[in-house]
């Protein structure tokens, strides 16, 4: 992350890495000893901190190749996230990464297993840190146990939602203790944790930042979570967006565009930096998504589905040139084939002529932020807590609604529905969010995940769609590696 990336210097990296590399849950024990002799002091526990963040960001493809494991932390969400929503796909059905959009991801598959290990890597840095906590400056040990279970939290939210149960570890235990380290855990007893650890957040953070943990970015975080249990806290999740609308100081860009390149921005809650040209720094994906004029390894992803190119040219708004573009052949067609995703194009790109777009000097170097969590998002929640999973005319869920959508062109009057349903709120948060890895989380919230992409499989021929393939199965290697403890999902 921008600035962050330069507090990082080589001690701590060399702390934070020396796991085992058969073990991302825990260090082997000179890694314990290295810790407790490096952990001396506040600025020890900073350089902690901010090393959380680099297992978030995660290594470019473009620096490491190899498809064994380099822990690629955010950077490959979009294949476990986009790809298996109706929203994008692989322009080829080569490679383990088209497996996603196909509805076929096996446990062996390299892109699942490194997601997980990043995933754990985020929670074994910050159960470090929680374990070294007090030596930091006393006025800083409540924020600083807050940032590092909100960066927790983040993790196993992910990984719960995608994997189901899995393995809840919440300090280093011994590297011989498997038991603790694979047994998988009941969905809400991960969620009770989750919970616990933003409520820290909700408590100690400031909103000093955008690219490292905050209050806003906590309550966010702890609505959605709250919307997603099994029972909902419909209410709880209505009351800390209506805190985040009327105390965070935040507001909707009035350009949409400035949401993705005027970084930090206004609307920004919590986002993830590179640095442009740094193959140590940067990130692929945005070199990823191009395809007619080709910029990263692949042929092609995150390539726009059709059907939710139909869902732009009759809601988008001003967010469609924004959000996609069509090269070449499919520049001519009314619903593209194969449109590239534009919210992430790599630094300098210019896609001007539509026949000869331009990327940049180092597009597969890009620096390009990652958003996590953004205001139209809470707006959004906002409406979706008031409806407590049923349609409303209530006007302040109209109004928070309206106002994503003014932003997006539409009449404030006109545009304005008398009755806000479920479906209505699923296609905006459709249009606005696309390609920002929510739409899948979205479809399973609210409860329709398996009737709209049953359906969307059935469309696109994706024969080997069933309910179970809405958990991803648990990677392979990391059952050999327990020994049998950790179990499989159905499949």
């Amino acid at each position: 992350m921008k600035y962050i990336k330069l507090l990082i210097f080589a001690i701590t990296g060399a702390l934070l890495v020396s796991c085992d590399t058969d073990e991302f849950l825990n260090p082997l024990p000179d890694s314990v000893i290295v810790a407790e002799s490096f952990f001396q002091s506040d600025d020890d526990v900073l350089a902690g901190i901010i090393g959380i963040y680099d297992a978030v960001q995660g290594v470019n493809e473009n620096t490491e190749s190899s498809t064994v494991r380099f822990n690629r932390g955010v950077q490959l969400e979009y294949l476990l996230t986009e790809h298996r929503s109706d929203n994008t796909r692989s322009k080829t059905l080569e490679g383990s990464r088209a497996d996603f959009h196909r509805y076929i991801v096996e446990p062996e598959n390299i892109q699942s297993e490194d997601y997980w290990q990043s995933m754990y890597e985020i929670i074994f840095r910050a159960n470090n840190v929680l374990k070294y906590v007090n030596k930091a400056d006393a006025t800083n040990i409540n924020k600083y146990t807050a940032e590092a279970k909100f960066l927790r939290a983040y993790a196993y939210f992910n990984l719960v939602r995608l994997y189901g149960a899995v393995p809840l570890v919440t300090a280093i235990v011994g590297p011989n203790e498997k038991e603790l380290l694979f047994t998988r855990v009941a969905v809400e007893t991960v969620y009770e944790q989750i919970v616990s650890d933003l409520q820290a957040g909700v408590d100690y953070l400031d909103n000093t930042h955008k690219s490292r943990a905050s209050k806003v970015a906590a309550q966010a975080m702890l609505a959605k979570v709250y919307l997603t249990l099994a029972t909902p806290n419909y209410g709880g999740a209505k009351d800390l967006c209506e805190d985040i609308i009327t105390t965070g100081g935040l507001g909707l860009e009035d350009n949409f565009s400035d949401v993705f390149y005027n970084e930090l921005n206004n609307e920004i809650i919590f986002a993830i930096q590179y640095l442009s040209g740094n193959p140590e720094e940067s990130q692929g994906f945005s070199s990823e998504f191009t395809s007619y004029k080709r910029q990263g390894r692949q042929d092609g992803l995150n390539i726009v589905n059709p059907n939710l190119a139909e869902d732009f040219i009759a809601n988008g708004g001003n967010r469609t040139a924004v959000s996609y573009a069509a090269f070449g052949p499919d520049a001519d067609l009314p619903i593209p084939e194969n449109a590239e995703v534009i919210k992430f194009l790599p630094d300098g790109s210019d896609i001007s002529d539509p026949n000869l777009p331009t990327y940049g000097g180092a597009p597969a170097n890009a620096g390009n932020d990652w958003i996590i969590l953004r205001y139209s998002d809470v707006l959004l929640m906002h409406a979706e807590a008031i409806m407590a999973g049923g349609n409303t005319s209530d006007d302040s869920a109209i109004d928070s609604y309206m106002k994503v959508k003014v932003r997006a062109g539409f009449d404030a009057v006109a545009d304005r529905p008398a009755v806000l349903t479920v479906d209505a709120l699923l296609l905006e948060r459709r249009v606005e969010l696309a390609f920002e890895n929510h739409r899948f989380f979205d479809l399973l919230r609210l409860g329709v995940a398996h009737e709209v992409l049953g359906a969307h499989a059935e469309e696109m021929g994706y024969t080997s769609y069933n309910i179970r393939r809405l958990l991803l199965p648990i990677p392979a290697r990391e059952i050999n590696l327990s020994d049998g403890i950790l179990t499989q999902n159905p499949q």
